[in-house]
């Protein structure tokens, strides 16, 4: 969110001081992996590469997690891909559960949605959970990640102030508090944020779409009946503003956003008691509470034209913005470093060839044009620019009262899930009669199985056989796979989601948990050449 102005700006959590290195005062030292940016993405990603056993360097500009909420809303696939990496057990013990969502006009409640209608699911729809801890509990992920054997350092307050590519390595001037040095990586994995330096430093683009609205969030801490769910309201009775979202939080605080228009003075309207008359319309005057943290944005989608650029490969906010309805910005890049990590681990272990890192570009170019078309339908939606665009979101609303077909067009921010790789180069073959949603390209959804949960059996590459003859391991390409052989049979969440009307499936699995290729009936031909394909060796 580009051009956000905030009240204060405070450290969180003072997670990785500033230390002096060894390569301070040594001739530049070449490192595999660089991530540059100590955020949610830049931690997973380091998370993510450590636990593969790749040695990553995290260097940082500051020492630890910044205050204010900022991203809240993590979805459950982000929750999924976070249980991999070890880190979703405080989240989930921490955040608000939620999966019910209600639409309000005026003082009108037009109907309600639940995210997450069917049982059979490890996890809900979405939890709220302020940004600081998110950030916090994957960092302690990394310290028991360290103490365990995985290779990951973090280097606060070294500050990345210049950047040259090579065809074999980036070169890095660091500033510290102790002077300069420089650092050499194999390859750079950018992390550093919408206003990303490095994406500067390098002269790239950032092209898009910016929306002439303002938005006002205010964190406010208070003892509220309110159930948890997600509420949002058109042109809102207490008329605090055009539109108004209202979310819970641990802690007894609670997200409110204001839409204020676009011509405003943006620091009168920080101003708390400017902040509190527009809370106090829509709470009542006599409700105590206390500002926690305030903030204005802007709503902008914009990406770069590619996302991997020679050694240089972008992930998160650094590569992809969109506006903050729909939670698709910390999710999305979650995802980011999901499909990125296995990649750059079989290149680096020899595994694959460089360009699998292609596939990184095309399928999270993918992935951020669809998050990128949501979320700007749903700006469109929420802020209607012309008199004729708000006589037709009104007709909408009021149909959607009673109309369930109605309730399809009212976008008040169509909320993250994972991208289907349709198209994908990765994909291999489809059987004919298996469930769509399980097609190749697509994520694999959870389901219980004996022991547990489906999800977490599927770690690297597996052989999945549903009802199936399944070779325990599977031989190729100087790899060996691990068959997982399971029944359907009084399972109607695995019936259902994997085997459809098919007497037995066997699925290719990836890495990170999306469908390689599929079949009907094992063939080691068939496979092999699915893997092939999908580590780029064709």
């Amino acid at each position: 969110m580009k051009d956000n102005v905030e009240q204060r700006y405070d450290l969180a959590f003072r997670l990785y001081p500033y230390a002096k290195s060894p390569d301070q005062e040594a001739a530049p030292r070449r490192h595999p992996v660089v991530v540059v940016g100590g955020g949610p993405i830049g931690l997973a990603m380091a998370l993510d590469l450590g636990q593969r056993g790749v040695p990553v360097l995290v260097l940082d500009d500051h020492e630890g997690v910044g205050a204010g909420s900022r991203a809240i809303c993590f979805a459950k696939r982000t929750l999924e891909i976070c249980d991999r990496l070890g880190a979703v057990g405080p989240m989930m013990d921490k955040g608000v559960v939620w999966n019910t969502g209600k639409v309000f006009h005026d003082d009108r409640l037009l109907y309600a949605f639940d995210l997450l209608p069917e049982d059979g699911h490890a996890f809900p729809a979405f939890i709220n959970l302020q940004q600081p801890w998110f950030e916090k509990y994957l960092h302690d992920a990394i310290l028991a990640a360290q103490a365990a054997g995985a290779p990951i350092e973090i280097r606060g307050r070294n500050r990345v102030d210049a950047v040259e590519a090579w065809d074999d390595h980036v070169a890095l001037r660091v500033a510290t508090p102790d002077g300069s040095y420089e650092v050499q990586a194999d390859w750079l994995i950018a992390c550093d944020g919408a206003r990303s330096p490095l994406r500067s430093m390098l002269g790239l683009t950032f092209d898009g779409r910016v929306f002439e609205d303002n938005f006002l969030i205010a964190d406010v801490r208070m003892q509220a009946d309110f159930p948890t769910e997600r509420w949002f309201w058109f042109e809102p009775h207490f008329k605090s503003g055009d539109s108004a979202l209202l979310h819970k939080q641990p802690d007894g605080v609670w997200r409110i956003d204001f839409q204020l228009g676009w011509n405003i003075d943006r620091k009168a309207e920080l101003e708390p008691s400017r902040i509190r008359a527009r809370v106090d319309a829509m709470l009542g005057p006599d409700v105590p509470y206390e500002l926690v943290w305030t903030s204005i944005y802007t709503f902008q989608c914009r990406r770069m034209e590619r996302f991997r650029h020679g050694r240089v490969i972008f992930a998160g906010d650094s590569a992809h913005q969109v506006s903050p309805f729909g939670a698709r910005g910390a999710n999305s890049g979650i995802q980011d470093v999901d499909n990125l990590g296995w990649k750059l681990a079989a290149v680096l272990d020899g595994t694959a060839p460089d360009r699998l890192l292609d596939s990184y570009n095309a399928e999270r170019v993918q992935g951020a044009d669809e998050n990128i078309l949501n979320s700007t339908r749903a700006t469109d939606f929420i802020t209607p620019k012309s008199p004729v665009s708000r006589l037709f979101r009104n007709a909408v609303l009021a149909l959607a009262e009673t109309q369930p077909f109605a309730r399809t067009i009212v976008n008040s921010g169509r909320l993250s899930v994972p991208c289907i790789y349709d198209g994908s180069a990765l994909n291999g073959p489809d059987a004919i009669g298996l469930p769509a949603r399980t097609r190749p390209g697509s994520p694999c959804p959870d389901a219980p199985v004996p022991g547990g949960w489906l999800l977490r059996r599927l770690s690297g590459f597996v052989l999945l056989g549903i009802d199936a003859e399944t070779p325990d391991r599977f031989e190729a390409h100087g790899m060996t796979i691990p068959g997982l052989c399971l029944s359907a049979r009084d399972n109607a969440a695995l019936r259902s989601r994997y085997l459809g009307e098919a007497s037995g499936a066997i699925y290719l699995i990836r890495p990170d948990q999306h469908v390689a290729a599929r079949w009907t009936a094992f063939d080691a031909d068939a496979v092999a050449g699915a893997l092939a394909r999908c580590l780029a060796r064709e």
